[in-house]
């Protein structure tokens, strides 16, 4: 192993190391715990990039990774039945190693800062908090206590309390998402993938004693933790069964001995079905493919398991940047990329497979579906977690129609802006939230239940904080596709080219939502930023601190300049600048067949700035032209009418699940496995044995006594009789012991004298 394959190793073990030292040497210290884990992930981002730099100067990367792999597992008495597992770094494994860390980096600096202070509201049952920690890391309940009109007593809790468990967990989070990227297997990515399912509950979940005033049925994080973690496994479950299958068949679930291997592919081909007629044309490798898939559907929050993440929200904003862009929904989308072969198992260029059908329609519907839901949403960040939501869609088609390379480039920009765009909102909320303690000290007084995320609440900002305000533009027109001078453009224009070259009615769909995307984009920035303060919060609101400031900038710059890395080399002018489109020359060489570049068409280019323009022109003239006023309707209600209301109420797929799913669950397992099993079976086996035993024992017990008991009573009555027939002997008489004494001798003299004389 030489030094770099070390350093690809290396590459998860910071993190690691951060979140050990945290919770057992200095999670009672919060400065210090900030400093190790934001010297960790520092570490890993120049590890990353050490390995970065060298891959993509590597010629023929794709055909020699870099890789150190050793024997994990024998299965055998021979070597070659052994498990192997090791870390790799292939053109797709470079570009997940170049955002990544960057992401993770700078949202791990945003947290020092974005932690450092706040409030929330938390129930107090008996006298004590809903969740008691009293004294872990100076934790404090405040003085100011309410009655809400639910009847529960809350009080103000410091959101600041456990921040160095924070900063453990999110580190862990990192560690997971690097040893998948760096995995040469699926077994070692799914390693990475479950730390990943564990940490998101942990961190959704973080302000777990955390209540609504007023609100009594809206989701608490701890509730929306366990949310995303039950969602995901359903997930999870079927995508082992995946994994289970294709090692089965292949006996291997290294990448580079199935991706690499034509006849290996060649025989995932067969089909898997044979015996059923309607389903013989699923080749085995397809099937595979879709159980492999059904895990990013859940990871990545595709319908119909989409619910979980707007709900991921009601975790600390570092936590959403961290999902939305470092981890856990880019893992999905990593995944099925990586595995594309097997998805696209039986297609040679035309004709798509059934699976790659079914993956391709799921994406698209997602994009839009979610599209739908984000342009009536008031959170600040649901709007964007509908956002990733249908950008992940654009991915996921992306990789149904064979536009592989375009999915991994638009999932590097994408983690860029959207890192960029969840930090900018969380420095939005921060900033109203001081606004409202300003507020509050000047004698204006909020109701108990005022939502600093509510966009509705805010207005006017982009004079109180304009670094946040400039940034999140930046972001915002990235997010939007704004053309020439933005990421977002030239990897959502790849996306819709292959579309329109190969799939039309996906680039339809997908067309719809880049519209949606844009008037939503607008939208929001003309809520939040526009117009006159349309509370005294947003009046007030302030936010200066450098740590917050600084990763918004950084990943500004970014969210402009990666996109040129994969212009084509046919654009006009930029093309003959940069030359050959080095993104999909590079990545595209990760799999065994290089993918054939798309001929350039002015078509799809003209359309994709047209949508592109038009969502964010009807955006703008009717939130920013005409900016809202405090205590004014939502434009967009009175133009949907009953339409808004199905937006708002997200098509109502919560209270469908509620319905069809969670409802019927808890009365089978309250009604049926509870009463039924629980009580009537289980409970009455051992009742029954144990009442068995009791007749027995109360059958046996004359036995016990007259036996056993009675027995034993003899034996001590028996001794006790003959010690007190004997205890005469023993009078203490010395004339007795001698008389005795002189008669035993007589009597043995008498025995000798017979014996000798008399016989």
């Amino acid at each position: 192993m030489d030094t770099l394959e070390l350093l690809v190793w290396l590459i998860p073990l910071p993190p690691l190391l951060a979140f050990l030292i945290i919770l057992l040497v200095t999670r009672g210290n919060k400065l210090l715990s900030d400093i190790v884990a934001v010297a960790a992930i520092l570490g890993t981002w120049g590890l990353s990039l050490t390995v970065f730099f060298n891959a993509i100067s590597t010629e023929h990367l794709g055909e020699h990774p870099l890789r150190a792999a050793f024997t994990w597992l024998p299965l055998g008495e021979s070597v070659e039945t052994s498990f192997q597992i090791g870390a790799m770094v292939d053109p797709l494994t470079a570009v997940m190693l170049f955002f990544v860390p960057l992401t993770a980096s700078m949202i791990f600096i945003y947290s020092t800062g974005y932690m450092a202070t706040g409030h929330y509201w938390t129930e107090i049952k008996g006298g004590h908090g809903h969740d008691d920690h009293a004294g872990e890391e100076g934790d404090d309940h405040g003085h100011e206590m309410v009655v809400d009109s639910a009847g529960r007593n809350l009080v103000r809790f410091d959101a600041t309390a456990w921040k160095a468990r924070f900063m453990a967990l999110i580190a862990l989070f990192a560690s997971g998402m690097l040893l998948l990227s760096v995995a040469d297997n699926l077994l070692l990515l799914f390693i990475g993938w479950e730390i990943m399912g564990f940490c998101s509950y942990a961190l959704i979940g973080f302000w777990h004693n955390r209540v609504y005033p007023n609100q009594p049925k809206r989701i608490t994080p701890m509730f929306a933790g366990i949310k995303a973690f039950m969602t995901t496994r359903v997930a999870d479950v079927i995508m082992l069964l995946g994994i289970a299958w294709l090692y089965s068949y292949t006996g291997t679930l290294s990448f580079r001995e199935i991706m690499y291997n034509e006849a290996m592919l060649h025989a995932l081909e067969s089909s898997a079905f044979p015996n059923i007629v309607a389903l013989s044309t699923l080749t085995v490798g397809g099937v595979i493919g879709l159980l492999l898939f059904a895990g990013a559907v859940g990871k990545s929050a595709q319908f119909p398991l989409h619910t979980w993440l707007p709900d991921a929200m009601e975790g600390p904003t570092p936590v959403s940047a961290m999902i939305h862009a470092a981890t856990m929904v880019s893992a999905g989308v990593y995944m099925i990329i990586r595995m594309y072969p097997i998805i696209s198992t039986g297609f040679h260029g035309h004709g798509f497979t059934p699976t790659m059908q079914i993956v391709a329609g799921i994406g698209a519907f997602t994009a839009l579906f979610s599209a739908t839901i984000a342009v009536a949403q008031r959170d600040i960040k649901k709007v964007l977690a509908y956002s990733t939501i249908s950008q992940l869609g654009y991915m996921v088609a992306a990789v149904g129609i064979g536009a592989y390379v375009a999915a991994a480039f638009h999932l590097m920009t994408h983690a860029i802006f959207k890192a960029l765009l969840f930090m900018g909102s969380g420095s939005v909320i921060h900033a109203v939230e001081h606004g409202e303690e300003h507020a509050h000290h000047h004698g204006h007084h909020f109701p108990i239940d005022f939502d600093a995320q509510d966009m509705f609440n805010m207005g006017g900002l982009w004079k109180r904080i304009p670094v946040t305000a400039w940034t999140f533009l930046i972001g915002g027109l990235a997010l939007s596709g704004f053309p020439l001078v933005t990421a977002g453009f030239w990897s959502k224009d790849e996306i819709l080219a292959d579309a329109f070259a190969h799939a039309p009615a996906v680039f339809v769909v997908l067309a719809i939502a880049a519209f949606l995307t844009a008037f939503y984009t607008m939208r929001q920035i003309g809520l939040t930023f526009a117009g006159e303060p349309r509370t005294h919060a947003a009046e007030e609101a302030t936010q200066t601190d450098w740590r917050m400031n600084l990763p918004l900038i950084i990943l500004a710059f970014f969210a402009i300049t990666a996109g040129f890395v994969g212009v084509h080399q046919d654009f006009p002018v930029l093309g003959r600048l940069l030359g050959e489109n080095p993104f999909h020359h590079f990545v595209g060489g990760a799999l065994l067949e290089h993918p054939e570049t798309l001929a350039f068409s002015f078509t799809p280019l003209i359309l994709s700035i047209v949508i592109a323009l038009s969502g964010l022109l009807v955006g703008w003239l009717i939130y920013v032209r005409k900016p809202l006023a405090a205590g004014q309707e939502d434009p967009l209600k009175k133009l949907l009418g009953p339409i808004h209301t199905l937006l708002e109420n997200k098509y109502y797929m919560d209270e469908l699940y509620d319905w069809a799913v969670i409802r019927p669950s808890m009365w089978f397992a309250e009604k049926f496995v509870y009463l039924f099993i629980d009580r009537g079976i289980i409970d009455g086996i051992l009742h029954f044995i144990a009442r068995s035993v009791e007749w027995m024992a109360f059958r046996n017990k004359d036995f016990d006594t007259h036996v056993i008991n009675g027995g034993a009573d003899q034996v001590v009555e028996g001794i006790g009789g003959l010690s007190d027939s004997f205890k005469y002997v023993q009078s203490g008489r010395v004339q007795q012991y001698l008389a005795v004494a002189v008669a035993g001798l007589l009597m043995l003299v008498g025995v000798f004298v017979w014996t000798l004389f008399l016989r």
